[in-house]
């Protein structure tokens, strides 16, 4: 009897362990703010949990749905969750030429990004079947689950020609601007998801509650999507290189996260 009671509160112990270990682990990663101003953890840092307006993020001015953003709402979630049903086994993504980008970086949603289909949306040709990236979430215990898609629009395109393609009484459409990336950092490397094309000595900023790893070049907090420089003559003055905007108009879409109108056109990640 007394060895029997050992041994369950032995296990009790152990349970209670990892129940802390697993609260811990979940508080560390509320603290990854990926889309907080100062975090560089990868050259789509400012697309993670929350997106929002900063120098390094333009995004178009959000205006009260009508009834025809409504019903185009319904549709496109229709649409998508009918046309990329195929695509919850990640299998058939990647065979359809939706290749992981970035996927060593700890991200919200991991973009799997078509190079023919985003290159065509660039040209204009929108369609909601095809997207230039479909959005997954990495699981715990291996494979990836579908919530939604991402899609691109030519960067010239107005904001009258972007809601059409999907209302702006539903979406907030954003474009990554004001950009300084490091010398020797090309915009071919980003495209390519290189982070580590120039790794630097340190590859992480800071100690303890919401620390924020940084990767590669981005290991200096003055370049990249989400640096401390926003200006052209500031990036010159330390030899980088400056552009106004990288990629061209992009939009996530969540609708296997929820047929929620509030979910599927979220800002946050699901």
């Amino acid at each position: 009897m007394v060895r029997l009671r050992s041994l369950v509160l032995a296990a009790i112990v152990v349970f209670a362990s990892f129940i802390l270990l697993a609260s811990a682990r979940a508080d560390d990663m509320e603290g990854m703010d990926m889309g907080a101003d100062n975090s560089n953890s990868g050259a789509m840092g400012g697309m993670g949990a929350h997106m929002k307006m900063t120098p390094h993020m333009t995004m178009t001015e959000l205006r009260p749905a009508t009834p025809a953003d409504t019903a185009r709402g319904q549709e496109i979630i229709r649409t998508m969750r009918d046309k990329l049903a195929k695509y919850e086994d990640y299998k058939v993504a990647i065979a359809a030429g939706y290749v992981p980008y970035m996927p060593t970086i700890p991200q919200d949603v991991y973009h799997f990004a078509s190079r023919e289909r985003t290159a065509s949306e660039y040209a204009g040709d929108f369609d909601l079947a095809e997207p230039g990236s479909l959005l997954y979430e990495k699981q715990t215990f291996g494979g990836w689950k579908l919530v939604g898609a991402m899609y691109d629009a030519p960067a010239s395109d107005t904001p009258q020609q972007l809601d059409k393609l999907i209302p702006l009484g539903l979406v907030r459409w954003h474009a990554h601007t004001n950009i300084c990336l490091p010398a020797g950092v090309t915009l071919q490397n980003v495209f390519d998801g290189e982070v580590h094309t120039r790794p630097l000595a340190r590859d992480f900023e800071g100690i303890g509650g919401g620390a924020r790893r940084r990767y590669g070049y981005l290991a200096d907090p003055r370049f990249g999507f989400t640096g401390t420089i926003a200006d052209e003559a500031s990036c010159v003055e330390v030899g980088g290189n400056f552009h106004k905007q990288i990629f061209g108009w992009m939009v996530h879409v969540y609708p296997f996260a929820s047929e929620d109108f509030k979910v599927a056109f979220s800002m946050d990640a699901p």
